[in-house]
């Protein structure tokens, strides 16, 4: 357990995730301390004080006792981060190659911070304040490029669909998604997709009234191909025939499990138009795969890929993991090399998250120290492979408790980038969501307002409280007529 005290004021939200990076299997006790207490009586690990316009940070664990406070007139979050992080570097030793930096969407936030001050003083902020490592901002960079031209074509009617299907074959041990085993749930499935196609008309007939431009579809999950191949049709067909296709320029599904996928699927997707697919070895380690719960094997993927190949799925990602359960970074090299032997269009890097809901993280394991180094190797030469062989990083994206404190980057050959993930993780326009776990998120165009919609998290809950969750949709409207509203104004 941590001690975090806090007096007269109430910092904490950022100090809190920076120690969790250092700290990562620690809890931390966040105590505000009343004027009872004098500053000698503070005796916390982390003692956050205010005394006239400055904060006061003090790091005292074991016998490392130091301090450092804000310069005057600077005592908001971003400058006690600062001081906080550089009194952590002190007692660890360690570098966190994101620096202060704890949030999902770090290009997000460099392309905002750059319309307002230009892109040589952004850079200077990242890497001198925030203290992000040259290697990542130059990363963070590359994506920001990537995605320029997608930004600058979206339009404020544009929006993207996105489809949940919850259900897989297994549970993988780190998973932490709302999905659920096909052993269990097999049962609820026909009465989910009834009610998807009704929420997906539901859906079209909102986005029609509001003269909304459909872009981008995304099925996702889950894992969509647990389906049958009738089913999966059904849906994609219903897309198509509610929603006006017209400025559509991608759909994709995810069928990431190689032990889900026939020939029978694969017809049905290529005939209903879906040119993008995501099969994913997440390794080429039968061992590993063993390790984490998958239920395939290599060669199980190699056969599903190829099958793809023959039924003329022209757009393929994979997905590879750093940082699983028993890989090595001998293993992991095999890996990349193996995945760029098979030319797909695309391949995408996770680092291993040890999200709260997963076996893993119910196990206790942790994202700490001890595999970090590690990790970062294998990205550093995941990264530099895929360059050397023609792909480019075009999306980006962090979560809480990676190993390492890294990032999932996207690669993929000039021309073959996903949009849609371009869309979400960037939070560049709406996306009208359907099916259990989903969530509809509502942006206003030009600015940073969002507004989120949730659908019921399991598909028991999806099916019994349908209607319930269908009257939220109306939100969508209202959002929408308060923009135009304003406007008139």
């Amino acid at each position: 357990m941590i001690a975090l005290y806090i007096k007269n004021h109430d910092y904490h939200y950022e100090s809190e995730n920076l120690i969790r990076l250092f700290f990562p299997e620690k809890k931390i006790e966040k105590i505000y301390a009343g004027d009872d207490l004098t500053d000698s009586e503070l005796t916390g690990d982390f003692v956050f004080t205010r005394i006239d316009d400055r904060i006061y940070v003090r790091v005292h664990i074991g016998d490392f006792d130091q301090y450092m406070y804000t310069d005057k007139g600077e005592d908001n979050e971003i400058e006690l981060a600062c001081i906080l992080y550089d009194l952590l570097f002190r007692y660890t030793d360690v570098i966190q190659p994101w620096g202060i930096l704890t949030g999902v969407r770090p290009v997000k936030l460099y392309d905002n911070i750059q319309k307002e001050i230009g892109e040589a003083q952004a850079k200077d902020l990242f890497l001198n304040k925030y203290r992000v490592s040259l290697e990542k901002f130059n990363l963070l960079y590359d994506v920001y490029l990537a995605q320029k031209t997608v930004k600058d074509e979206n339009r404020p009617d544009y929006f993207s669909l996105y489809i949940s299907i919850p259900f897989c074959p297994s549970r993988c041990n780190y998973c932490s998604f709302i999905s659920s085993s096909i052993e269990k749930t097999r049962h609820l499935i026909k009465d989910y997709v009834p009610l998807l196609i009704k929420e997906i008309r539901y859906t079209a007939q909102i986005a029609q009234k509001l003269d909304l431009k459909l872009i981008s579809v995304y099925m996702g999950g889950g894992t969509p191909t647990t389906l049958c191949a009738d089913d999966l049709k059904l849906l994609i067909d219903e897309v198509r025939q509610s929603f006006d296709m017209s400025y559509c320029r991608e759909i994709t599904v995810e069928a990431g499990r190689p032990d889900t996928i026939t020939a029978e699927k694969l017809q049905a997707l290529k005939e209903s138009g879906v040119k993008r697919i995501s099969i994913n070895p997440q390794t080429f380690n039968d061992d590993v795969l063993r390790v984490i719960g998958r239920k395939h094997s290599v060669d199980d993927f190699l056969n599903a890929y190829d099958l793809a190949r023959k039924t003329r799925f022209e757009n393929i990602n994979m997905d590879l993991i750093a940082g699983l359960e028993s890989d090595t970074l001998e293993s992991f090299i095999n890996s990349v090399d193996r995945a760029l032997a098979l030319d797909p269009e695309s391949i995408t890097v996770h680092t291993l998250s040890l999200k709260s809901g997963s076996n893993l993280f119910m196990r206790g394991s942790s994202a700490g120290f001890d595999r970090a180094g590690t990790v970062r190797r294998m990205l550093d030469y995941s990264q530099g492979r895929l360059k050397n062989h023609g792909y480019h990083p075009y999306y980006l994206y962090r979560q809480s408790k990676m190993v390492g404190n890294l990032e999932n980057t996207g690669y993929s050959r000039p021309g073959y980038e996903s949009l849609y993930n371009i869309y979400v993780m960037e939070e560049i326009h709406t996306v009208l969501a359907c099916g259990a776990g989903a969530v509809t998120k509502l942006k206003e165009y030009g600015c940073n307002n969002l507004e989120r919609i949730f659908n019921f998290k399991y598909p028991f809950e999806y099916i019994d409280r349908f209607d319930e969750m269908l009257e939220r949709k109306s939100r969508i409207t209202e959002f929408y007529n308060n923009i135009d509203t304003e406007e008139k104004k």
